[in-house]
């Protein structure tokens, strides 16, 4: 029984991300989340708490599925750096990170940008989440400058801000709905940054 409940709540969670993702915290009615994950507003406060309580738990699930995403896609790379390069080519040309269109902004980011001057909590799990993205950046890229990937002068702190810049870049700009060759050329100069920091052997 427990292991069912379990299954639903992370059906339930996906469905969320769903519904939070293309219309925000604001933008989701309790009528319309009832809607999407398919449950009475008092199961949805049994096991959520609060509409609050099941748009963090979304967020983290968004968060957390992403990184395996990243984890994933590095996996098949010899090369930290061109598995990097990869991703962004992809999340440019809307194969990158899975499921994720590129019309359609970072949750992650929607959500900072939409309750920052409205819901400090979520804008501060948003900042935290981003925060932890930039640090998982830069660890890969210390990785790749004690591989002798990237030059030994590099700040991979600093390069790893600037990657995620990049990529939030990337993410909005999907929402311009700018053509596909455009996109992959944006694509293309993004990765190149990463070009300037390698080490030749």
């Amino acid at each position: 029984m427990a292991r069912h409940a379990r299954y639903d709540r992370k059906t339930a969670l996906g469905k969320a991300v769903g519904l939070f993702w293309e219309k925000g915290y604001h933008g989701s009615s309790m009528k319309q989340i009832e809607q999407a994950l398919d449950m009475r507003p008092g199961s949805i406060y049994a096991t959520f708490g609060s509409k609050d309580g099941l748009f963090s738990e979304a967020l983290a699930a968004y968060a957390e599925e992403a990184g395996r995403e990243l984890s994933a896609h590095l996996k098949s790379y010899d090369s930290i750096v061109e598995g990097l390069q990869d991703y962004l080519r992809g999340i440019a040309s809307g194969s990158g990170g899975g499921n994720q269109p590129p019309s359609r902004a970072c949750m992650i980011v929607k959500t900072l940008l939409e309750s920052s001057s409205t819901h400090p909590a979520l804008a501060a799990q948003a900042n935290r989440i981003l925060a932890a993205i930039e640090q998982s950046l830069t660890d890969l890229l210390e990785q790749a400058k004690a591989r002798g990937e990237l030059v030994q002068a590099v700040d991979c702190g600093r390069l790893g801000r600037l990657i995620q810049a990049q990529i939030m870049g990337l993410r909005s700009m999907g929402e311009r709905e700018l053509d596909a060759r455009a996109m992959r050329a944006l694509g293309d100069d993004i990765a190149a940054i990463l070009d300037g920091y390698r080490a030749h052997h």
